[in-house]
């Protein structure tokens, strides 16, 4: 994978495997970890309804995106083999702590074949905040079209697209607070 596209995100469009190994190789974490997130913002699609979809997480329970209108949801789109996901994960259960009362931190795993994947990536990582939801049909990376990983896009308490980050991003620096305020407002944390 070009060095420029690792920094960035991850490129599911790039030709080759049908996917990558599961977990991404110590050589390319380290250097995803050494370099600062390059995720850009996007508002484009400013207003814009959540998508209809239909996810489960390993054990077989169902989340229909529909039914996380009443509350502010921020959605990742990440993989096992995708370096700047792997780092955002830690990043994203802090936050799903911190705002716990007005935001809902909702991971979906990009994975072909996820269950045992996404499983073992969180057995592994003990997170708290955050569900194993699983998107093996790929149904959101295929909406959404930024043909980059990690992709994160925040929806209001009435389910309305207010911005996406495409690529990876630190969700604990100083601008995600300010980012955040006017979507959960005071109750936030």
């Amino acid at each position: 994978m070009p060095l420029a596209l690792m920094l960035g995100g991850c490129d599911r469009q790039t030709p080759g495997a049908a996917q990558p190994a599961s977990t991404p190789t110590e050589q390319a974490a380290a250097t995803s970890a050494a370099t600062p997130p390059s995720g850009k913002i996007d508002i484009a699609n400013r207003g814009a309804a959540i998508p209809d979809f239909t996810f489960t997480d390993p054990s077989g329970e169902k989340l229909r995106t529909l039914d996380l209108k009443g509350k502010p949801v921020l959605i990742n789109l990440w993989a096992t083999w995708c370096g700047p996901c792997v780092l955002e994960m830690p990043m994203l259960d802090t936050l799903a702590a911190k705002h716990k009362d007005a935001l809902r931190v909702l991971t979906v795993s990009q994975d072909l074949d996820a269950a045992e994947k996404v499983t073992t990536f969180y057995a592994a990582r003990k997170f708290v905040y955050l569900k194993p939801w699983l998107d093996p049909d790929n149904n959101l990376s295929f909406h959404y079209n930024t043909g980059v990983l990690p992709t994160t896009v925040l929806y209001d308490a009435k389910g309305r697209e207010v911005w996406r980050i495409v690529g990876a991003y630190d969700w604990l620096g100083p601008r995600t607070d300010a980012m955040l305020a006017e979507t959960i407002g005071a109750a936030g944390g």
